[in-house]
């Protein structure tokens, strides 16, 4: 072969082995990069088509069974549970408090005294009073008894014993009225010493010492409270009532006082509802009693309640994330076993911000998407990631409420918006 026919041949070899290589790549190098983008991956891969198409990461989490808790929202206000306006029971001069304000006091507590001379003096003749009766008396009975032997041998007029012995029971009846009398002035003088009818904490002091006190007086010395325990009166709409009534029937119903940003304040139960419905507002008025041990409540403060309706047993939650809500009503975004996201219907019973208790539509354990919702469609390849794992998902969740617009067989949407 002369040297011009072996170059020639050589050129046509290489672009032989050139045009092999060339379609062995285009054939190869597609199912590569598609076995990458289902692993998540992210990368490109050439369908038959030619299209290179992008795998659209989001995060996931699955559908899970659960016991949850359903709350009937409200707000109400704290009462103390009793409360008493310190008054005299008896005019005179305030000469010492024995309080400081706002300190707790037990019952019986002596808060302040009236000067007691005049009450005294008035006891002590009283005293007297009943002490000379009583010498009267007796003085009385040694006659009767004279003229009784007397009028056995008719050495004294019938007449004159009958006269002995009436004056011998008037006597009495007046020593009885003079014992009246001693007990009423102890009382009197009693009030002189004004005491805590109750225990509770003081409030701001109204007199100061050395002030005339008067019965008479509108403001009283000092308002006392009972705020441990405390009582919340709160309102919930007259759609409640039957659950309510249940509730009640079946045992004490447990509540929770919250924060204005949902972090619970203190645990109690309600004590009552109230026996007519508010024609004016549409809501019925309930009362419940909280412990108040760290004093997290304080009388005439706003708190909101959540009170404990019912459990849901075994119902399929998902976060409140994944339901989105279209033209057809609420749905979520399944991701199948080969890695692409489908559409799915759902009905959801409840929810808030954070979960969503889902009735139909979803299996336990299906995985939905949470967030990455801008550039999926039916059959989109996904990458997925942990919804948990990024943080997105984590602590204990809140139990659906009520009250709030949101009812226990009310389909609520999310914020989040999308057409499917």
């Amino acid at each position: 072969m002369t040297r011009a026919g072996r170059i020639a041949f050589a050129l046509v070899s290489l672009a032989l082995v050139a045009g092999i290589g060339y379609y062995s790549y285009d054939f190869w190098a597609p199912q590569a990069q598609q076995k990458q983008v289902k692993k998540g991956k992210g990368k490109r891969f050439a369908p038959a088509g030619g299209e290179q198409v992008e795998a659209v990461p989001v995060l996931s989490i699955d559908a899970r069974t659960a016991e949850v808790p359903v709350y009937l929202d409200g707000v109400g206000t704290a009462r103390a549970l009793n409360t008493v306006t310190v008054r005299p029971q008896v005019d005179g001069k305030l000469i010492s408090i024995s309080f400081r304000e706002g300190e707790e006091v037990p019952k019986g507590h002596i808060l302040a005294k009236i000067d007691p001379t005049i009450y005294q003096a008035q006891y002590d003749q009283a005293l007297a009073k009943k002490a000379q009766d009583e010498a009267t008396l007796a003085n009385a009975k040694l006659d009767l008894e004279r003229y009784i032997r007397l009028a056995q041998t008719n050495a004294v007029n019938k007449q004159q014993l009958d006269a002995t012995r009436a004056q011998v029971a008037q006597l009495e009846a007046q020593v009885r009225s003079d014992q009246a009398a001693i007990d009423n002035a102890q009382a009197i003088l009693s009030y002189t010493d004004i005491v805590a009818p109750i225990a509770g904490r003081t409030g701001i002091r109204m007199v100061d010492e050395g002030n005339i006190v008067r019965t008479s007086d509108a403001n009283g010395l000092v308002v006392i409270t009972e705020i441990r325990p405390i009582s919340v009166f709160f309102n919930l709409p007259q759609q409640d009532l039957q659950e309510l009534n249940r509730g009640m029937a079946e045992g004490t119903l447990p509540i929770e006082a919250l924060t204005p940003d949902g972090r619970p304040l203190d645990k109690g139960k309600v004590l009552v509802l109230d026996n007519q419905v508010d024609q004016t507002t549409g809501t019925v008025k309930l009362k419940a009693e909280f412990p108040n041990s760290k004093l997290q409540l304080w009388p005439g403060q706003f708190v909101n309640v959540r009170l404990l309706i019912d459990t849901l047993r075994q119902v399929i939650v998902v976060p409140t994330a994944a339901v989105q809500r279209g033209p057809n009503g609420n749905f979520v975004y399944v991701i199948k076993d080969d890695e692409t996201a489908t559409l799915r219907p759902i009905t959801v019973t409840q929810q808030d911000d954070q979960q969503a208790v889902i009735e139909t539509g979803l299996q336990a354990g299906e995985m939905v998407v949470t967030t990455g919702f801008g550039r999926l469609a039916e059959g989109t390849w996904v990458a997925t990631s942990s919804a948990e794992g990024a943080g997105q998902i984590g602590g204990k969740k809140d139990a659906p409420t009520k009250g709030k617009g949101k009812g226990k067989n009310q389909v609520a949407g999310d914020s989040k918006t999308a057409t499917p």
